[in-house]
């Protein structure tokens, strides 16, 4: 039995149905294989989740839209790595909740950013950029040092997390309000972003194969010949000058 394309491309709702219908199908067959694949769903030897003050400024983080600016995976180009480092693998997003991979890029990658710069650079640049970077186009957020952190909404994320697999102990969440204590906004984004790439991997520095040792130029002196002295030339006779003139 033929198929007749009319009664879908000439109705609007059909055809979206079965748009949709084919795309989760592609969708389903292409997302769920990685569900069962450790290298998706482990996280990296002795990785640990980041603390209540890093968490703090991940929200701000979110809050603030800086995911539309920043992208948070190095791609596997020569050109990316070059400049950021190792590229980005599953493993290390295991416990990020949403992820911020993110797919634009006014501003730089941030992945590998952790340490690169001092915690005064940060808060200069949050504060006012181009005080540290005169043609940034990034907008200042003074205000972040005006706010302080909710510790109480802090451990109740904490636990909404732990539900979701981070593993965050009783303790982490007890002691939330403690090592937030009098903590700004500022101070915890300022801790998020210097915890990005904490657990990369290192980039290995290609080491030079060795070189074979070269073949003397000549062969070593015991093996070469004595040369024989040369012939002393007798001077010529005066008969002899005679006969040439």
């Amino acid at each position: 039995m033929s198929l007749n394309h009319e009664k879908f491309e000439k109705n609007i709702f059909r055809m979206g149905i079965w748009t949709a219908i084919v795309v989760s199908f592609g969708g389903l067959a292409q997302i769920v294989p990685l569900m069962f694949q450790a290298q998706v769903v482990q996280p990296l030897p002795e990785m640990k989740p980041i603390t209540a003050l890093e968490l703090a400024g991940r929200e701000v983080y979110v809050r603030e839209g800086c995911y539309n600016c920043h992208s948070q995976m190095v791609r596997a180009l020569r050109s990316e790595t070059a400049r950021y480092g190792h590229h980005s693998i599953a493993a290390e997003s295991v416990w990020d909740h949403p992820f911020l991979w993110g797919s634009k890029r006014t501003g730089p990658d941030l992945a590998r950013v952790g340490g690169r710069y001092s915690d005064d650079w940060h808060r200069v640049h949050l504060n006012n950029p181009r005080d540290v970077v005169p043609e940034s186009n990034m907008p200042g957020f003074p205000w972040l040092s005006e706010n302080l952190i909710d510790a109480d909404d802090l451990a109740a994320k904490m636990g909404a997390l732990r539900t979701l697999g981070t593993p965050y102990t009783d303790e982490d969440i007890a002691g939330a309000a403690a090592t937030t204590q009098g903590k700004t906004e500022m101070d915890a984004t300022i801790a998020y972003v210097q915890s990005l790439g904490r657990y990369a991997p290192k980039r290995q520095q290609a080491t030079p194969a060795p070189t074979a040792p070269s073949e003397p130029a000549t062969a070593p002196a015991e093996t070469l010949a004595p040369a024989e002295p040369a012939t002393p030339v007798e001077p010529a006779t005066p008969a002899a000058e005679g006969a040439r003139s």
